[in-house]
């Protein structure tokens, strides 16, 4: 199957794709509970052809898709989850909030169905040439905040695969060769004695004031951690809204980010002390409950440098003009420090250059060259995880309009616009375009595969995530 072979499969099933892009977007739903969305993907990729195990992992809604048979396995990489507080109405330039507040805001339903667009082409070929070989596509819930994969990789879900692909949407079309920062998400709950605040205050102890001095010493703490970590928190219980009784329960729940894992570990021990100290301070009891985690991401070189010859022969083509007015017009709604902020932004996805091609222009139409980079992305996704596991390569194509940040209105509204669903399906091109050099040249899947194990005997991989830890929805 050569490109043109691609392009026409995809060009013949751009309706169903796009079918199945509008339906995850129009069923938003958060970590763990992805219960519609996850069985109609899972039903489409049996009407595809694909013999489907449900519950992977033991979770509800992860699921595992394969075709073939044999050497090599070939993975895809899907997720399908939204965001709360992102509910949006598509298509508009101006903020129009959902009923129920909840949203594509990182552009989910685009990389599922991207991706599963791509395993389907990849079965096509696999069909048409009578070639031995497997296809999997994986259901990935989770991943917004949930650490989904991570928990996958630790019960065995991707043992076997030989390589595997994923993107992300964005403004850009480029190769992600960033590594990212490995997190920690734990949530610590203070117990006190409640009292009448003003009668018998001496007799209350106050949980709430415990989470604000954990949050104090945890501050004074930044500057004596790497640089490149972050730590973020939210109280996720202040005990009430009654000024007058001693608050007798609180919780704040942190995120805790570093460039490895190791880092985090060691951030994360100090925060425990700074809460056991803030406890102390106030005779209240703690509990830590440790919720979820992912590792930093490691770049396969040798399977990037064949997913970029993909990405460049899947080209790009010229947006139309009502997508550039739209584009426009949602330019408009940037903040000033967010237009200025655009290059980074996609800089952080790959993209390499000065910024020169966008003069003018509101919406990416070229394709960024491709340079393997040691920078750390200052985010976090349990790819991380599967890519310690087994040889994995991301790309990025652009579905939104430049300056567009992930979570946010603007990322929801273009969610089901035509150049989004060109990036979706310029990204299936390119993932199935790599998965076809895999499946037709042994030695390009060995150079992957070395690269791997030379990676993977020097550094064995370690599940962040405790084996008493279970998938938790949001709280």
């Amino acid at each position: 199957m050569k490109n043109n072979d691609v392009k026409t499969y995809l060009a013949q099933n751009k309706e169903t794709f796009e079918k199945i892009s509008m339906y995850i977007y129009d069923h938003p739903e958060t970590r763990f509970e992805e219960y519609e969305s996850a069985e109609y993907l899972a039903a489409e990729c049996e009407k595809a052809g694909f013999s489907v195990e449900r519950n992977a992992g033991g979770i509800e809604t992860a699921f595992v898709a394969t075709f073939g048979s044999g050497f090599p396995v070939i993975g895809f990489l899907g997720e399908f989850d939204a965001l709360s507080g992102l509910g949006q109405k598509p298509d508009k330039t101006a903020y129009e909030p959902t009923e129920v507040n909840v949203g594509h805001g990182c552009g989910h339903n685009l990389l599922g169905t991207g991706a599963f667009a791509a395993a389907c082409t990849a079965k096509k070929y696999l069909e048409d040439h009578n070639l031995s070989g497997t296809v999997k596509f994986f259901g990935c819930p989770g991943e917004e905040g949930g650490s989904g994969k991570t928990f996958m990789v630790r019960e065995g879900v991707f043992d076997g695969v030989d390589a595997a692909l994923s993107w992300h949407p964005s403004p850009a079309n480029a190769i992600m060769s960033l590594s990212s920062l490995a997190n920690y998400q734990v949530y610590f709950r203070l117990k006190g004695v409640s009292s009448h605040a003003a009668n018998s205050p001496h007799l209350g102890r106050s949980a709430l004031d415990a989470v604000e001095l954990m949050n104090v010493g945890v501050n004074y703490l930044r500057e004596h951690i790497v640089p490149e970590a972050r730590i973020h928190y939210a109280v996720t219980n202040t005990g009430g809204i009654s000024p007058n009784v001693v608050q007798a329960d609180a919780e704040v729940l942190y995120l805790i980010r570093a460039p490895k894992v190791q880092q985090v570990d060691d951030i994360y021990k100090r925060v425990c002390k700074i809460a056991e100290g803030a406890a102390l301070m106030t005779e209240t009891e703690l509990s830590i409950e440790f919720d979820k985690a992912c590792s930093n991401y490691i770049p396969n070189r040798s399977l990037e440098k064949l997913l970029h010859e993909s990405l460049v022969e899947a080209g790009t083509e010229k947006p139309g003009e009502e997508e550039v007015a739209f584009a426009e017009e949602l330019w408009s709604t940037l903040s000033d420090g967010e237009k200025e902020n655009y290059l980074d932004l996609i800089k952080g996805f790959g993209y390499v250059g000065n910024g020169s091609e966008f003069e003018g222009k509101y919406l990416a139409d070229s394709i960024s060259p491709y340079e393997a980079s040691n920078e750390v992305l200052a985010g976090s996704t349990d790819v991380s995880d599967v890519s310690w596991v087994v040889p994995t390569a991301q790309l990025t194509a652009a579905t939104s309009a430049l300056g567009t940040p992930l979570h946010t209105w603007q990322m929801t509204t273009q969610g089901i616009s035509s150049f989004a669903h060109k990036g979706m399906l310029r990204a299936a091109e390119s993932m199935a375009l790599t998965a076809v050099q895999l499946f037709e040249d042994e030695e390009k899947l060995k150079a992957v595969k070395q690269e791997f194990d030379e990676f993977s005997k020097a550094n064995p991989y370690i599940c962040p995530i405790p084996n008493a830890v279970k998938p938790s929805t949001l709280k």
